[in-house]
């Protein structure tokens, strides 16, 4: 039971989570559509912000106000690390400007762009980044040695077979093709260190460029360069969704 110095009112917590008005917070529990920690909630039901559950339709709400979940398309020539020994820009140069201390979910090397979330939650970033959620990441290369020939898709959703073991992607789209360049779009669940490279190099198209546009249900969008958003609600849901919790 959470305690009584820290509890408050369940609409007030919803309501201050952005789930909407009192009212409507009010509304949603009347119509039992609120849970917490499991159990059905009713008006006049207080509870803990930072501690407990609490779930809308089944969906996870974080009630928490320290917690922080943040989109940031990283540039190019930026390492995604918080101490780079080799002098480079780094990570920690964005997050200076954030009050709390965040760290990046997975990988995305110097020389990739795109879209990195930073956040605070811990539980939500082991599970994001471990294998057996196996939560998809989408990316538009750009590759060399065109054009492309009809097999390369076929060969990179059968799997080509690189010196760490073999790998496959779930997507494969061919989105443009100007002379020997082209750009393609894949999806694939693997986390391993430039494995997005080693795959298009082992079918004889090195990438020039590489972008992550997705992770899971989180797109990049129009954010420009260097920007960055804090995810909304629904966003933060269909996250914890995605690795079924």
């Amino acid at each position: 039971m959470p305690q009584a110095d820290t509890a408050e009112r369940l609409q007030k917590v919803l309501a201050a989570a952005g789930v909407g008005s009192r009212r409507a917070c009010e509304d949603l529990i009347f119509r039992r559509r609120v849970t917490v920690n499991g159990k059905v909630a009713k008006l006049g039901d207080k509870a803990d912000p930072a501690t407990d559950e609490i779930r809308v339709d089944g969906a996870r709400v974080v009630t928490d106000t320290k917690l922080a979940y943040i989109a940031l398309n990283k540039p190019r020539g930026v390492v995604a690390s918080l101490d780079d020994e080799k002098g480079r820009t780094e990570l920690a140069d964005f997050l200076a400007q954030f009050p709390m201390r965040l760290h990046h979910v997975g990988r995305l090397d110097a020389d990739s762009e795109g879209l990195l979330l930073l956040t605070n939650d811990g539980e939500l970033t082991n599970k994001l980044t471990h294998p057996s959620y196996g939560v998809p990441k989408t990316y538009l290369a750009e590759v060399i040695n065109g054009p492309l020939p009809r097999n390369v898709g076929r060969q990179l959703l059968a799997g080509v077979e690189l010196e760490d073991g073999p790998a496959k992607v779930d997507t494969f789209r061919l989105v443009d093709a100007v002379g020997k360049t082209a750009q393609i779009e894949i999806t694939l669940h693997e986390g391993r260190k430039h494995i997005v490279r080693r795959m298009l190099d082992a079918v004889g198209h090195p990438v020039t460029r590489l972008i992550r546009t997705s992770i899971g249900p989180i797109r990049l969008g129009n954010l420009r360069t260097g920007g960055f958003r804090h995810l909304s609600n629904a966003e933060v849901a269909a996250l914890f969704k995605a690795v079924g919790d």
